[in-house]
């Protein structure tokens, strides 16, 4: 049976939910003290001088651990560089369609972290 092509309308929605849930997620708080670029590049920086003097294995370490800071601090300044604002707005203007399509429901958009404001004004209701 072959599949059937999505419409333009059907993308648009597709990819308004999806962009904002990815940005949510990558702005979600977590529990602790927020981790800032500066906080992270500081580490970095005494990982690296860390390394003068230390032995074969603790420099091994001390690389794995800097590259794994550097990984994080691209993805802070990624998320950083989100305008959430404009994610939202598309978001709210094609949820009701993409979820009425779908059968997604109030509670599971709020269970995947959109924010009870944002499904109220893309006109998604609790179902009583």
């Amino acid at each position: 049976m072959a599949r059937q092509k999505m419409s333009d309308a059907e993308k648009a929605e597709t990819r308004a939910v999806r962009d904002y849930l990815k940005a949510l997620e990558a702005n979600q708080s977590t529990r602790g003290r927020k981790r800032t670029p500066a906080s992270v590049q500081a580490q970095i920086d005494a990982a690296n001088a860390a390394m003068d003097g230390a032995s074969a294995t603790k420099r091994l370490a001390l690389v794995q651990q800097r590259l794994d800071l550097e990984a994080e601090l691209e993805q802070l300044q990624a998320a950083g560089n989100v305008d959430l604002s404009a994610l939202e707005a598309d978001f709210v203007a094609h949820a009701a369609a993409y979820s009425g399509k779908r059968g997604i429901s109030y509670a599971a958009w709020r269970e995947v972290g959109v924010p009870a404001p944002v499904l109220k004004a893309a006109g998604i209701r609790r179902s009583g």
